[in-house]
């Protein structure tokens, strides 16, 4: 049996928070010590390890770019008002900074040990210095076939001033001495981005060498006449964020043009493979406008990022997941693939990634090519570079509909593949629309017309992720197809109003944001309060990806305290402090961290009854329970009212998430996760998922499959 592990994520010397919230800043890395600790797992196939390895490391890049890069944002502007946990912006950098440096540590480290056991597995990464003489006779032709001609080494005095290197750009840096006349040089070295990061050297053996090693091995290519004293390996990364300016007249040209500034954002921070000469630190520094305390020497390989191109190259699939493929869903098969019948006869949601993202796409493919279609709207916030569903848009606009397609401009780090399908669609004929200046659409929404006789029926499809085919396949996240006409007429109420500003009176369905949302979410907080208070069952059960929001924080602490029973299940960022007595003592946090990223958003109210109830309300969502998703973002929050759906939903997905002790980690009162104990006859809610087909997708072979077995919620958790 696995020992209980806990994470202690947070520095031990930080100001003491508020007793009612936890850090944001420093439960975001707290989630990523936990995704980390998936590399450590013996449980998981060996290349998967290095796979969470570099999840790990792309998401500190990211949150160093963004988080990062705004705490010292605000340093820099003389702000000091505190966050709600009482900390103030230069107190969070210090506690981040102490927190960061440990989570690199134990990146470091957990390399050199994958490393060692890829070794032991046939999966080598190689030293320059254990190359054979006809391995290094191979590397030296490879280079100068394959890298020398993409190089362009870079003396730095005044003729030739500091190059700029990109946003998360690798660069070699070189102290030279020329051998006639001994006089000393600087030179810089970028390496190109589209060079491969691991070298396959050839053979039977899955044996690799890194870019840089392969680089430094032939410097008198490089720098003819020249020896070097000294090297040192960089790598930076810079501020992502763009600022917008609100009177933008053109917002596509601006964001051209803002994305083009981002790559020249300041320096935050920069990584050197330890060790490194001191005067090289000096000599960066002095060019890049860095300190001392920018700079992080780290051991063992610069860049973990990189680690999804070694999982990507090695062909071991003993050393994988075995493969999963997404059931397609039988309920569309029922009506021989005829998505409006199969919506027509039943609401359906579908449940990815283990049921296939390409009924979503099919749905939009029949849209774009059914004589009777007559318009689609479709929001977009992030899709895939070859996106199936921009085809069908295009396809669609040149069959003669009328399609309006919401892009989102503001999808951070997706702007420039944003732009280029606009412009693609544009030129189809389609309607294109950006939405607000000052509000990110971060709905997930399809809604068809279909001329049906002598009337229009509308069809809509609201997701919790993005139109997205390849996140679609490791991301959880539901679908909702439906033709409810006070639920459409909803959606097209909100479509009116991001793309003519004309804001309904109200909804009889849907809960947008903003304005909405988080007022309607105290309301059905303040339900259960009530269920409570009058001696019947009271409960809320909710999944999210982050909960920050301090109003909602603080109607579920007043909902704790009037005795209503609250379970939530959020993946990354928790705020809410539970356990404490006579605050949050009714509060469970767990998180999941699995095979696949949890990222639905789903919010159930026991509505007097105990849960799992056919009575409860149930709700999907784009949102998370944070001040942007409510106050600067247009989101949407559904209802799930057919019962088939209702069940899905709460009897099954919720249960399922709740129950998992697999790959669970609950939250302490002080911030610290535990993971739960490990039970030989233990339960996975992803594994559950990948075996157990969902309820509504199942149509007709749901009567046939007498032996499906039902998950039960067994307390306590």
């Amino acid at each position: 049996m696995r020992k209980e592990t806990r994470l202690r994520t947070t520095p031990q010397r930080r100001p003491a928070p508020t007793d009612r919230y936890l850090n944001r800043e420093l439960s975001w890395l707290a989630f990523n010590f936990r995704v980390l600790e998936e590399a450590y797992n013996p449980a998981n196939p060996l290349l998967e390890r290095v796979k969470f390895l570099s999840i790990s490391a792309v998401n500190l890049d990211e949150f160093t770019m963004v988080r990062v890069a705004g705490l010292r944002d605000q340093i820099r502007h003389g702000i000091e008002t505190p966050s709600q946990d009482g900390m103030t912006p230069a107190q969070q950098l210090a506690a981040v900074n102490e927190a960061s440096r440990q989570l690199m540590k134990n990146q470091q480290a957990c390399w050199l040990d994958l490393k060692r056991e890829l070794k032991k597995s046939g999966v080598e990464v190689m030293h320059p210095r254990k190359l054979a003489r006809a391995q290094r006779a191979w590397l030296q032709t490879y280079f100068m076939e394959n890298l020398f001609a993409a190089l362009t080494p870079i003396a730095v005095d005044p003729a030739h001033p500091f190059p700029f290197l990109p946003n998360l750009g690798l660069a070699l840096l070189f102290e030279l001495k020329r051998k006639a006349g001994g006089r000393k040089q600087i030179s810089v070295l970028p390496l190109p981005p589209k060079l491969p990061r691991f070298i396959r050297i050839p053979g039977e053996a899955l044996r690799f060498v890194l870019l840089e090693d392969v680089i430094q091995m032939f410097p008198e290519a490089l720098y003819p006449g020249y020896e070097v004293l000294d090297s040192a390996f960089f790598r930076i990364i810079r501020d992502s964020d763009l600022e917008l300016e609100e009177e933008a007249e053109d917002l596509m040209r601006y964001y051209e043009n803002a994305i083009k500034q981002r790559r020249r954002g300041r320096v935050i921070r920069v990584k050197a493979l330890s060790p490194v000469a001191p005067q090289l630190v000096a000599f960066f520094n002095a060019q890049l406008g860095t300190t001392q305390e920018d700079i992080i020497e780290v051991p063992g390989m610069i860049g973990l990022s990189a680690l999804g191109d070694l999982y990507e190259l090695s062909q071991r699939p003993d050393l994988k997941f075995a493969p999963y493929n997404a059931r397609f869903p039988e309920r569309i098969g029922d009506f021989n693939g005829d998505c409006f019948a199969a919506i027509q006869a039943k609401d359906i949601i579908i449940h990815h990634p283990f049921e296939s993202f390409d009924v979503v796409v099919q749905f939009l493919r029949q849209a774009a090519s059914d004589p009777d279609v007559v318009s689609i709207k479709q929001t977009l916030y992030r899709t895939s570079k070859d996106s199936p569903i921009i085809k069908a848009l295009i396809e669609a606009a040149e069959n003669g509909k009328s399609v309006t397609a919401l892009v989102e401009l503001k999808a951070r780090f997706d702007e420039e593949a944003n732009i280029k399908w606009a412009r693609d669609l544009e030129r189809a004929g389609a309607q294109v629309v950006y939405g607000f200046v000052n509000l990110k659409t971060h709905a997930k929404l399809s809604l068809v017309a279909r001329r049906e006789g002598e009337r229009l029926v509308e069809y809509v499809h609201v997701g919790t992720g993005n139109y997205h085919p390849t996140t679609a396949k490791v991301y959880t996240d539901l679908s909702y197809f439906t033709c409810n006409e006070a639920l459409c007429l909803d959606i097209s109420y909100l479509f009116n109003f991001v793309t003519g500003y004309a804001e309904p009176e109200r909804f009889t369905h849907i809960i947008p944001a903003p304005d909405h949302m988080r007022k309607g979410l105290v309301g059905l907080i303040e339900e259960e309060i009530a269920h409570a208070q009058a001696g019947r069952p009271a409960s809320l059960w909710a999944k999210m990806n982050s909960l920050v929001d301090k109003q909602i924080i603080e109607a579920l602490y007043e909902a704790s305290q009037a005795g209503v029973q609250i379970d939530l299940i959020v993946r990354g960022i928790c705020c809410l402090r539970p356990g404490v007595p006579g605050m949050s003592e009714n509060i469970r946090v767990k998180s999941i961290i699995g095979r696949f990223l949890e990222h639905s958003r789903v919010f159930c109210f026991g509505n007097g009854e105990a849960m799992p109830s056919r009575k409860a309300k149930v709700y999907i969502a784009s949102a998370d329970w944070m001040p942007r998703n409510f106050d600067h973002r247009v989101e949407v929050m559904v209802p799930m009212e057919n019962p088939t759906v209702h069940a899905q939903v709460l009897d099954q997905i919720m249960v399922a998430n709740l129950k998992d002790d697999l790959k669970s980690w609950h939250l302490l009162p002080t911030g610290e996760y535990v993971r739960a104990p490990i039970k030989a006859e233990g339960f996975a809610a992803h594994d559950y998922f990948m075996t157990n087909p969902s309820l509504s997708g199942r149509g007709k072979a749901l009567k046939k499959d007498v032996s499906r077995p039902h998950v039960h919620l067994i307390r306590p958790l």
